[in-house]
């Protein structure tokens, strides 16, 4: 083996891929369809149709009119509680309303039962709506029966919004601030890039691999290469191409990470200047003064610091490593595939156990968001055909020991090694093997093959 061949070989890769339009796309457009995966469900979840709905109801009860309250989306009309339920159902047809409801009177317990009559089935979010203000309305119909004195304003007093302020504590006792929330999307987007950047860019080895077996470029360059040195060179040239993605990515969105942080910090010492401005104006008058709003910039300000309490650097090394080992390992198989077929429509059976591997990883990925420190989740991230998603998406918690880690980067890179042996004996007897659709049972015979 001649490094300088592979360096050839990773030259004409690396160059050949840079120049593409194909790639000037794909580092423009990835970022932004990464951000749209995620704000596209968010602003779905959060559609509710631009058609107001209207509900007609008959309240025996007589409590609700000030629990369902009407808005932009909704709008709540009350019909006579002299209409009972069979004139209701029968003068259907005749309402405006998409949906009529009857909430019975109330019986000897100081319950009532609800039942909606609808043109399409009843949305969850109007039935959730609708079933916590009826039993919002009994719940305070019955607590005031009980005859307590000041009862409005003791259960003013009683009401708390508590908010849990959660902290790490390591075996000094030194604690750290935690954000679960922060933790879950850097897990998932991380996670979901080793995904995806691996099958992406195993396929395109893949890919590479019979294009130019097809067009029969490959009998002449291993004229004067070995199958090994195609093989590695052409692994590592679009290694190098995904880290060059990678690097302009990391460079934009730090980018932009500083340009909001200073945007955000400007905007709040104007308001704080304000504040301040207005209470010197009038210092006997402290108690008319306003306090300070930070509305929307409050809550940027607050995920900017519970961004600044995660460990960026670590977290970025261990994508690195991660991304370039798992990438590695799935390349290889993957070159391995792709010389083994004439056409891209018969990798499909071969590919199969490659890409089990990986969905099963972005599988448990989902399990360890909730579940960190499962075992499932421990075993799932050492296993290296897994452990590049699952790992990634445990280390933003902080719950992965030392030895862990480097026993998970250990065996990926033994197993890297040991596939790459595999691989380039497949790759050494089917990059030349035309005519015929190879199958598992040709594999392990080419494997049989010496050197």
């Amino acid at each position: 083996m001649k490094l300088s061949n592979i360096g050839l070989i990773i030259g004409r890769e690396y160059s050949t891929r840079v120049k593409k339009k194909s790639f000037i796309l794909l580092t423009i457009l990835t970022p932004l369809l990464m951000a749209a995966l995620m704000v596209v469900p968010v602003m779905i979840s959060l559609y509710k149709g631009g058609d107001r709905q209207v509900i007609s109801i008959v309240d025996g009860t007589g409590l609700l009119q000030n629990y369902l309250e009407s808005d932009s989306h909704t709008e709540y009309r009350f019909l006579p509680v002299e209409t009972t339920q069979e004139s209701l159902k029968q003068s259907f047809a005749t309402f405006e309303s998409s949906t009529v409801l009857y909430v019975s009177p109330l019986d000897s317990a100081g319950n009532a039962s609800v039942t909606a009559y609808s043109k399409e089935p009843l949305g969850m979010e109007a039935k959730s709506d609708v079933e916590k203000a009826v039993s919002t309305a009994l719940r305070d119909r019955k607590l005031k029966n009980l005859d307590i004195d000041n009862f409005d304003q003791i259960m003013d007093q009683v009401r708390s919004d508590v908010k849990i302020d959660a902290y790490t504590l390591d075996n000094s006792g030194k604690e750290k601030k935690d954000s679960v929330e922060m933790y879950m999307i850097i897990a998932y987007v991380l996670s979901f890039l080793i995904y995806m950047f691996v099958f992406l860019f195993g396929s395109m080895v893949m890919r590479g691999v019979i294009e130019e077996k097809t067009n029969r470029i490959v009998e002449v360059i291993v004229s004067s290469v070995s199958s090994f040195e195609l093989m590695m060179g052409k692994i590592i040239g679009v290694a190098l191409v995904a880290l060059t993605q990678f690097a302009i990515w990391v460079l934009l969105l730090g980018g932009v990470a500083m340009g909001l942080s200073g945007v955000v910090s400007s905007k709040m010492a104007d308001k704080v200047a304000e504040a301040t401005a207005a209470m010197t104006e009038s210092p006997l008058s402290d108690a008319n003064v306003n306090p300070v709003d930070m509305g929307d910039l409050g809550e940027i300000a607050s995920v900017m610091d519970q961004i600044s309490q995660i460990n960026i650097g670590q977290i970025l090394l261990c994508f690195l490593i991660y991304f370039i080992l798992g990438y590695l390992l799935y390349a290889a198989m993957f070159a391995a595939v792709g010389s083994a077929v004439d056409n891209e429509a018969d990798t499909n059976q071969l590919s199969l156990p490659i890409t089990i591997p990986l969905m099963i990883g972005l599988f448990i990925m989902l399990h360890t968001f909730q579940h960190p420190s499962s075992q499932l989740s421990v075993w799932a991230s050492i296993i290296p055909f897994t452990s590049p998603m699952v790992m990634l998406a445990r280390i933003p918690f902080g719950v992965v020991p030392a030895w862990q880690l480097i026993l998970s980067i250990l065996l990926l890179a033994l197993t890297f090694v040991i596939f790459a042996y595999i691989s380039a004996k497949i790759y050494k007897v089917g990059i030349l093997t035309y005519g015929k659709k190879a199958t598992f049972k040709d594999l392990f015979k080419w494997l049989k093959y010496k050197d």
